[in-house]
């Protein structure tokens, strides 16, 4: 699980099975002091995120455990707001 700030939103015309309906936003990786860390990333949004918002990141298989229906093709998901950071 990482942090990540949001930074837009995907329009997607067609979606596969189990996708109807999600809402995607493109996410900037960043560390716990808001530096970005990495390349832009697009994320399914389980969270109701908007732009600008500090949000927790989950990668890989366990992204698409966030979903429901369970193991959609995602490879990041908005899994929570994140409201402080402290170090």
């Amino acid at each position: 699980m990482h942090l990540g700030i949001v930074i837009g939103t995907v329009v997607c015309t067609k979606r596969v099975a189990g996708l109807e309906g999600a809402r995607f936003l493109v996410v900037q990786p960043v560390n716990h002091a808001k530096v970005p860390s990495g390349p832009p990333e697009v994320a399914v949004d389980r969270a109701s995120a908007s732009p600008g918002s500090l949000v927790m990141l989950e990668g890989s298989r366990e992204a698409a455990l966030a979903c429901d229906p369970w193991f959609v093709p995602v490879d990041s998901a908005i899994v929570g707001l994140v409201d402080e950071v402290s170090t």
